[in-house]
């Protein structure tokens, strides 16, 4: 069976300075797979190639489709869900707002992303601004899930959060693993709940693949040389 999502010698560049050296990974359909690497390895801009924000060179292909220089809103549109870093929920919109302005056709709705993060309903008529860190993350998740996507890509959807909210986090991320189908692409630093959380792995150095396979066979030596454990 074909991968759902597979990038091959995928190469991208900022101007002049090339930021991808031949990165290749695969995601299979329910499958979850952490992109793993220090700051500043590529992480973010691998996330970026795919979603059609960074022109780049090699073959991206989702669903069999060749997707690599197609528009960000095509892809999103063909199932790719982004949680990006940072969250940039809309400040001055509701968390319903928030919510229905992401909304297409399909299993997921207000009421099912309430049932995933309790904490929204409860704010429902919260504007996203007033929110904390942390549910403001949870929105940003629920935003992605209310595309009805078949992939989501979280590019470090607990960074900077408090230890109970990432607890939260790791807890829905596992939830959707179990119960949704849907395949995830992981960017995180947290290797310990990655390695409960995610089938596969990839580690990113200076731009290159360096480590891929499954995460139960990642050794402490491999992490302590490329991630730094």
């Amino acid at each position: 069976m074909s991968a759902l999502l597979a990038l091959s010698n995928v190469t991208a560049s900022y101007g002049p300075s090339q930021a991808l050296f031949d990165v290749s990974l695969s995601i299979g359909e329910g499958e979850v797979v952490a992109l793993m690497g220090r700051n500043g390895m590529g992480k973010s801009t691998t996330v970026k190639t795919i979603c059609g924000m960074l022109p780049s060179g090699g073959e991206i292909r989702f669903k069999d489709k060749v997707i690599g220089g197609m528009p960000s809103h095509k892809v999103a549109r063909l199932g790719v869900g982004l949680v990006p870093e940072g969250r940039r929920c809309f400040a001055d919109l509701s968390v319903e707002e928030n919510l229905t302005a992401a909304a297409r056709p399909g299993t997921w709705d207000f009421a099912k992303v309430a049932e995933l993060f309790p904490r929204l309903a409860e704010r429902r008529n919260q504007k996203a601004a007033s929110l904390s860190g942390g549910e403001q993350q949870m929105l940003a998740i629920g935003r992605a899930l209310m595309t009805n996507p078949i992939l989501v890509i979280l590019d470090e959807a607990t960074e900077g959060l408090a230890p109970i909210i990432r607890q939260e986090i790791w807890a829905a991320i596992s939830h959707l693993k179990n119960s949704s189908g849907l395949s995830i692409l992981l960017v995180d630093k947290s290797l310990k709940e990655l390695q409960q959380v995610a089938d596969q792995g990839v580690i990113l150095e200076r731009g290159r693949t360096v480590w891929s396979g499954r995460m139960a066979d990642l050794d402490a030596e491999t992490g302590e040389k490329y991630l730094g454990i």
